[in-house]
């Protein structure tokens, strides 16, 4: 595990929408007539975040950030609230430019790409948003088909069977011509998921899923996003505070805070960790680096007597 860029211990081994650009031939690595064939991991690098710092103004929000993602892995963004964890996903996505640094995604740099080049990456990445983000007007199948209408020129008899596939693959095959007003926010989340594999991408990202579920839906979305990785042989971030999933079906995680990458390591390592920073946020507790009170005056100074806050 590294913390604060050091070794502790060796290391183990909104704008996403419609591209201006020429449609694809659609290749499904995921499900060929129903059946799934799990995509073996590999060492090769698909995304790299190198030396970048982004901030707003004179405002720098991370720093030095030097991240390393390779094929079939899952791995975890986590920190405290307003860290830049989501931050770090815009940056992926190109709807931010890094203020110095480059991110690197299959060989490509995301933020030299002209537009119609960065519409070209994003089609090979998927974002499930916090809530789902799924069209209110349209059903469940609808929803699920619009990126395979938009960014190919597949048949509707195929754009039919893919869709159910992967309605399938989340449990949701039944549930095709619903409204998301008659699905749980659990089951939405579920929608969501398949309509970002719609189109087998190499990266998925995912803000928050596990916000606002319960514990039954939490734990079906924690196995879907391990075993659709797995099927796909992509490479999944999660942005998360959840430790106990999160660190069940991640292969690595990183670990920001201060601007940068506080530590990072296996699950493993990172329960062992003795950092203080590290040791708080993995066991939730108030007291320690992070502060649960915002600075302030004596109590007692505010209502006029002696005191401390």
């Amino acid at each position: 595990m590294q913390v604060n860029g050091e070794n502790s211990q060796k290391q183990e081994s909104t704008d996403l929408g419609k591209a201006p650009i020429a449609r694809r031939p659609y290749n499904s690595a995921f499900c060929v007539y129903g059946i799934s064939y799990p995509v073996p991991a590999s060492s090769e690098t698909l995304l790299e975040l190198r030396d970048v710092d982004f901030g707003y103004g004179d405002r720098l929000i991370l720093s030095d950030l030097n991240m390393r993602f390779t094929r079939g892995q899952v791995v975890a963004v986590m920190g405290g609230s307003g860290c830049g964890k989501t931050t770090t996903l815009r940056l992926i996505g190109g709807l931010v430019k890094a203020s110095r640094g480059q991110v690197m995604f299959g060989g490509q740099d995301v933020g030299a790409q002209t537009r119609e080049g960065l519409y070209g990456l994003r089609r090979k990445m998927g974002m499930l948003f916090q809530f789902g983000a799924l069209f209110t007007d349209q059903t469940v199948f609808e929803n699920v088909a619009f990126p395979l209408r938009e960014h190919t020129d597949l048949p509707e008899a195929l754009i039919r069977d893919l869709v159910l596939m992967k309605l399938n693959a989340v449990g949701l095959r039944g549930a095709r011509d619903l409204a998301p007003s008659e699905i749980s926010g659990g089951m939405a989340r579920r929608v969501a998921l398949a309509r970002a594999i719609a189109l087998d991408p190499q990266l998925m990202m995912y803000d928050e899923p596990f916000a606002g579920l319960d514990p039954i839906s939490l734990g079906i979305t924690a196995k879907l996003i391990r075993t659709i990785n797995d099927a796909l042989g992509a490479t999944s971030i999660l942005v998360t505070h959840d430790v106990p999933e999160s660190f069940a079906i991640a292969d690595y995680v990183y670990f920001i805070a201060n601007g940068g990458i506080h530590a990072e390591g296996t699950p493993a390592q990172l329960r062992a960790s003795q950092d203080p920073t590290v040791r708080q946020f993995i066991d939730g507790t108030p007291d320690g680096p992070f502060k649960f009170h915002y600075a302030s005056t004596p109590l007692g100074a505010d209502f006029g007597i002696g005191g401390q806050a």
